[in-house]
């Protein structure tokens, strides 16, 4: 009796850990393009006195082709999602919904550059661009470029 009970734990022991999965940390999608930025905005070339901002850019919990694009309340307070080319590092979507408050906006020419950017220290990082217009500010498009942030302490604002 104490062979078929032993064998019966095995077995359901074995049913149970055959399906769980299996996750590797740090394994999505948008790892190239998920970072923290250090940006500005001009508006017609003119800087418009935002100053230089941290946002960030993160994959949806769908772990599919968009990509979460979150100022962090600290330019226009939006977040919205875009649809990004992982293999071009593009991004661009229309009239996406303000996470913040009942907005619409455009991202559009969204890219990010591999060690295009020099960060404030004067380290080689990466870059990113994009174009935004916001349902509450008609007819304005917005450039926001920035660099990736480095992790050391003497690129941080």
């Amino acid at each position: 009796m104490r062979k078929i009970l032993f064998s019966i734990l095995i077995v359901a022991a074995g049913m149970f850990l055959s399906c769980q999965k299996t996750y590797e940390s740090g394994k999505t999608v948008a790892s190239k393009p998920a970072n923290g930025w250090w940006a500005t905005v001009t508006l017609n070339g003119a800087d418009i006195g935002a100053g230089t901002f941290f946002m960030d850019t993160y994959n949806t919990s769908a772990n599919d082709d968009s990509l979460w694009i979150d100022d962090l309340g600290n330019f226009w307070q939006f977040k919205c999602k875009t649809k990004i080319d992982y293999s071009k590092l593009t991004f661009s979507v229309a009239n996406s919904a303000n996470e913040y408050y009942p907005i619409t906006v455009n991202i559009s020419n969204g890219k990010i550059l591999p060690k295009a950017g020099t960060s404030k220290a004067g380290n080689k990082t990466d870059s990113i661009y994009m174009e935004a217009n916001f349902s509450d500010d008609p007819g304005n498009t917005y450039v926001i470029t920035g660099t990736a942030r480095t992790g050391f302490i003497e690129d941080d604002y």
